[in-house]
């Protein structure tokens, strides 16, 4: 059985823990709980017949008093940035994260998980400045951990890239 080790990145409060437990758990709650350092799950998914075991990393949200621990990233295979589509702020911060990220440990997979998908009312994002990331490359997924909206998705989808299928 493959195993594959996952980093979740991006802003605080971007909805990191809540897609984990969302994607492990199936569970949503309303009350915020700030991750420190770092929490760890696991998930077995089956992709195309490969079983897969995956040690999901969800670190601490990055903000402009604390950074992400380099050593985290240490034998990651891929990761998820989360962005939270009601704060533009939490899209410049997972640009620069996969900057960062890419010159720390190379090129490897990752997907964006567009976050609260939920709350599109209150969008403080254009869906032009989605369009310009997509073009750039960049596997954009509209997620909810509330709703579970692309939850299970965005796991698979970075899975898949992972395996190469």
């Amino acid at each position: 059985m493959l195993q594959k080790k996952i980093c979740m990145l991006g802003a605080f409060a971007v909805g990191k823990t809540s897609l984990v437990s969302r994607f492990v758990k199936e569970t949503f709650s309303e009350k915020y709980l700030t991750t420190i350092g770092v929490k760890i799950d696991k998930k077995l998914v089956t992709v195309v017949d490969n079983e897969i075991n995956l040690i999901l990393w969800d670190l601490a949200g990055e903000d402009a008093f604390q950074k992400i621990q380099t050593s985290y990233l240490q034998g990651c295979s891929g990761y998820i940035l989360v962005a939270d589509l009601t704060r533009r702020a939490s899209f410049e911060k997972v640009i620069e994260l996969q900057r960062r990220v890419e010159g720390l440990i190379g090129d490897i997979p990752f997907v964006v998980a567009v976050n609260k998908s939920d709350l599109e009312n209150e969008k403080d994002i254009d869906d032009a400045y989605l369009e310009e990331l997509a073009e750039e490359g960049w596997d954009l997924t509209h997620t909810s951990a509330k709703t579970g909206e692309g939850v299970e998705n965005i796991f698979v989808q970075l899975t898949r890239k992972i395996i190469g299928v």
